[in-house]
């Protein structure tokens, strides 16, 4: 399976000598075949190494582990010195393909069918990775002494834990002494079109699991047992009382979800020892991890009803005010596409709820229809739009 990506002709698409130019699309074949499913690389990170490096870049390969988790390969990658300091992140891994037989074609063959390319990770994120890099590799070519600097923050790790990666990234570059000024995440932002939506921030995520201890026995003699079921659903019904907040200028309302009920009980005559319900809640700038879990607590106590509590929260909520950052991007898209994009922090978390600590971040990138589904895919019209609004991008950040 190929590993490499096409080395670059000698010169731009512009015909200026020097920095060669970049195919987005050979480049997002290489890395797609690089079959990454979290925590492996595959080669991934090695393909735009390579390809980094031969644009001048100075590329750091980053390993890290601790004790109970998988090792994640990531990479950081910089051109210049100078200040100011704009940086583009995103991730090599990708999610399993699924069941095989449901795709169309290989997922990691990066087929080219009519105007779509097809494999998984096309949309989320190798499209955008190799967008960036072609849009950096034209902007160089026509200004190779622009004095300020240019990165990549490539992680391994984003669909999985996130433990291994973009944050300790984040960590190592601190103790170097290095900034960043402006950040922008290649996720997939835009729904059906490109150009409708990037994302100023996302909700926070807390996720939590309920048990409730009975007394396992028959259930033809309920009074030797003591049954769990009732009690976890006056705790779920008083846990679901009523809406969270309202929404806040930014941000939809918070939403709580019960995902699952298991007594692990494999007969319909035995009343079960104990019962555990998982749920998970998508918050807004009302709350933090903590203030939402007084919450939950003080629901949860009001049912009277006796219970264990585990709390574990994956990010808190965020967003970049409408500023500088959003403009350069949104007046990007108007430029190349004619379209205004919808200021959202809809949808999932993103390694962008890390970045937000060091520097202003926003997220745009290509359409996520298909992205984690059978037969992911771009449209190739999109990825060459992206890498030139990702040049605008950098055209105008740099003047």
């Amino acid at each position: 399976m190929p590993r490499r990506a096409a080395r670059p002709a000698s010169t731009n698409c512009c015909g200026a000598k020097g920095v060669a130019a970049l195919d987005p699309i050979a480049l997002t074949q290489a890395l797609i075949r690089c079959p990454s499913v979290t925590p492996a690389d595959a080669g991934a990170l090695g393909v735009l190494a390579e390809t980094l490096t031969a644009l001048g870049f100075v590329c750091h390969p980053l390993r890290f582990e601790e004790a109970g988790t998988a090792p994640i390969d990531n990479l950081y990658a910089r051109f210049g010195a100078g200040s100011p300091h704009f940086c583009f992140a995103g991730h090599t891994d990708v999610v399993p393909p699924g069941d095989l037989s449901g795709w169309s074609v290989d997922p990691f063959a990066a087929d080219i069918k009519g105007e779509r390319l097809f494999g998984r990770g096309a949309a989320d994120m190798k499209g955008g990775i190799a967008a960036f890099v072609a849009a950096v590799s034209a902007f160089l070519a026509e200004n190779p002494a622009f004095g300020g600097s240019i990165s990549l923050l490539i992680t391994g790790d984003e669909e999985g834990p996130a433990i291994n990666g973009t944050k300790k990234m984040l960590e190592w570059l601190a103790a170097r002494g290095e900034t960043i000024d402006a950040c922008v995440v290649g996720e997939p932002t835009n729904p059906r079109s490109l150009g409708e939506m990037m994302k100023i921030g996302r909700r926070g995520s807390l996720s939590g699991t309920i048990t409730v201890q009975g007394v396992q026995g028959h259930v033809a003699y309920p009074h030797l047992a003591d049954n769990p079921i009732p009690k976890m659903v006056k705790l779920l019904t008083a846990l679901g009382s009523g809406a969270l907040d309202d929404g806040t200028t930014h941000f939809q309302p918070s939403n709580l979800e019960v995902t699952t009920v298991d007594t692990g009980n494999p007969t319909s005559n035995l009343i079960p020892g104990s019962v555990t319900a998982s749920f998970n809640v998508r918050f807004n700038d009302s709350f933090s991890g903590a203030t939402l879990e007084a919450l939950v607590r003080q629901r949860l106590d009001s049912a009277g009803v006796p219970y264990e509590l585990k709390i574990s929260i994956s990010g808190e909520s965020f967003f970049t005010p409408p500023g500088p950052l959003s403009a350069l991007v949104a007046g990007a898209v108007e430029t190349v596409l004619g379209v205004t994009p919808e200021l959202s922090t809809t949808g999932g978390t993103s390694d962008a709820r890390f970045i937000r600590a060091y520097c202003p971040v926003v997220e745009f990138g290509l359409v996520g229809q298909s992205m984690h589904k059978v037969d992911e895919n771009l449209r190739l019209a999109d990825l060459a739009a992206l890498t030139q609004i990702y040049r605008v991008m950098l055209d105008r950040y740099f003047a």
